[in-house]
């Protein structure tokens, strides 16, 4: 019986690698379609989100069937639990880069307001995030899971900067009302994908540890 269940979790484990692997794939082209202003790749970014979907149902079911076939143990069920939050988490991530790759369409070919500078920087430090909660998840390393977490911090910093660089690009030019808004929600889409990878990693801080962390 031990057996089975230990391939059932691999498989899953399988599976949850290969979201997390989309989610920051997404995110990578949502934000390179921005900076390129290339709409056929914020369309393929569309497309990849029914990939994370579909991820998303297939874990849930098979951690569904775990639980009610094959008698895990409390360990095995808090790993579980964990799983189920976590495939959240990164589905809710792809729907912000959806929402990025939305406002880039909108945008089209108009000429930006400004050079990008601190909106890849967030991208590129909320990818490493995914990449390394989930290194912390398959190592088990509550101590990398928590470096993660307090990442968040930076794209905050970086989030409020944009926030005032572009509030005073408004007082100097009124008529950049649109495109300022829609850069504010990209940050703003920024910002909460961090904010759902820090999620990941107290979900694996309690996996790991039985201790609830708030960061």
């Amino acid at each position: 019986m031990r057996a089975i269940l230990d391939s059932k979790m691999v498989k899953i484990q399988e599976y949850l690698l290969k979201m997390s692997a989309a989610v920051e794939e997404i995110v990578e082209k949502a934000i390179r379609a921005l900076v390129e202003q290339d709409l056929a790749l914020a369309n393929e970014v569309l497309e990849l989100d029914t990939l994370i979907d579909e991820l998303e149902e297939k874990i849930e079911k098979k951690c569904i069937n775990v639980i009610a076939t094959q008698q895990p143990l409390a360990s095995d069920l808090r790993k579980l639990s964990a799983i189920l939050k976590i495939i959240t988490d990164l589905e809710r991530i792809g729907d912000h880069a959806v929402n990025i790759a939305e406002v880039v369409i909108d945008i089209g070919d108009e000429k930006l307001i400004k050079p990008l500078v601190d909106i890849p920087k967030m991208a590129d430090i909320a990818r490493d995030m995914i990449r390394k909660s989930l290194d912390a998840y398959i190592t088990e390393d509550d101590e990398l899971a928590t470096v993660v977490a307090q990442m968040d911090d930076q794209v905050d910093d970086l989030y409020e900067g944009i926030y005032h660089e572009l509030l005073d690009l408004y007082t100097e030019d009124r008529t950049i009302t649109k495109q300022l808004t829609q850069l504010l929600f990209i940050g703003r889409y920024l910002e909460r994908i961090a904010d759902h990878t820090t999620n990941i990693c107290e979900r694996i801080i309690y996996m790991i540890t039985g201790k609830r962390e708030h960061y």
